[in-house]
Parts: structure tokens; sequence; C-alpha cells
């Protein structure tokens, strides 16, 4: 008799989580460097979903903040800095990549990577991070508060104004065409040059119809 093979149930925040690379660096003073890309790595056999956090959301712009990885796949994340101010040069921020199987909400691993701008690549010396830098960035992430991070910032959209003076005015015109007495009436007070034909009447009629479609709209 076969035994069935069953997937062990995962603890939250047990599965390892593969990230390339697990630091961001942006330079000042080149711009190809403020587009950074984190790829994803589900080297398991099932499908996992994920959600990017940041501690600074409010300076990056991340497409794709939330998606899935098919298994034994990976997936692109482009992080975009987009507050390059001196004010914020050797400043550290990170990001959490939260993992979860698809038909689970907790989260079953998670993966910090640090961020941080410098004004130029041409002022440094590639040297290894100092033991207490590490640990200073350490603890100052240790109790840090982590934001959901929106793909995109939504795009406000103007508030409607109402009509414009334009439509109202020739909405007025073409209602007082249309009150104006038809070409051949012999009763009517109004001079002769204001009777207008049928065919003017129409288009009068036509054109009110058209600017009252798009007054409703608005």
């Amino acid at each position: 008799m076969q035994q069935q093979h069953r997937q062990p149930e995962l603890v939250e925040g047990s599965l390892p989580v593969f990230v390339f690379p697990t630091d961001l660096v942006f330079y000042a003073d080149d711009q190809t460097s403020h587009k950074q890309v984190l790829t994803l790595y589900n080297p398991y056999e099932f499908a996992l979903k994920f959600k990017v956090l940041c501690t600074a959301p409010n300076k990056y712009t991340v497409v794709d903040a939330t998606g899935a990885v098919k298994p034994q796949c990976c997936v692109d994340i482009v992080i975009r800095h987009r507050d390059v101010r001196a004010c914020h040069y050797g400043v550290y921020d990170k990001f959490r990549l939260q993992v979860s199987e698809q038909s689970q909400r907790k989260a079953l691993g998670r993966k910090e990577v640090t961020a941080t701008l410098r004004p130029s690549a041409s002022q440094e010396t590639p040297s290894p991070r100092p033991h207490d830098d590490e640990r200073r960035i350490k603890e100052q992430f240790a109790e840090s508060e982590f934001f959901e991070q929106t793909a995109f910032q939504t795009e406000s959209r103007p508030v409607a104004g109402g009509p414009s003076l334009l439509t109202v005015l020739l909405g007025l015109v073409c209602m007082a065409a249309l009150m104006l007495p038809t070409l051949g009436e012999q009763e009517s007070t109004v001079p002769v040059y204001l009777h207008l034909s049928v065919n003017k009447k129409l288009v009068a009629a036509y054109v009110l119809g058209l600017l009252t479609m798009v007054i409703l709209r608005t």
C-alpha cells in the first residue's frame, strides 16, 4: 500500500525567502540608479503570493507591490526612488517582502532589504560595511514599523466644475432659436428677419440635444 506524501504544515514566518539583491543603493547624481530591480525567487513546488512593505513608502514607487510567483519561477519587482534630496543622504530605509500561499493569508516567510541614498558613486571606495555600522542598522530597524507600499500613486482627478460658460451660452442661443416663430407665420409681432426656417430649427434642436448630453456627463 503506497503512502501518500503530505506537505508538512508550514509555521508562520518559517519559510525561507530568496531575494536578490539584499541591499539597494541609489545615487543622487546617477539617474539610472534611481530605478532598482529586486528579484524574488520561488524554488518551491507551490505558488506564492507576495506583498512589499516599506518603512518609508512616500520616498519610493514600487511596481507590482503585490502579486504572485509560480512554482520554480521568479519575478522582478521594480523600485524607484522618487524623493532624491540631500536630506536623505545616508538614511537607511527598509523593504520587507512577505510571502504566503495563495490559499492562505498568514505570512509564511519574510525577507528584509535595506535601501539607502548616497550623493555619488565616485565618492565611494569599495569596502565591506563595518561591523559597528551593521549593528547600528540592525538596532535602528529592530522595532521599525512597516507600511504597505502601493504600486503607483493614485492620480487625483480634477473635480468636475460643471458645464463651461460657452456651453451654457450656446444652449441659450439654441433655446431662443426654437422659441422664435417659423418662417411663413403671419400672425406674429416678431420682425420677419427673425423668423427661422424649419431646417434651422431642426439644427438648433439637434445642437441643444448634444449640449444636454454633455452637461449631464459633467
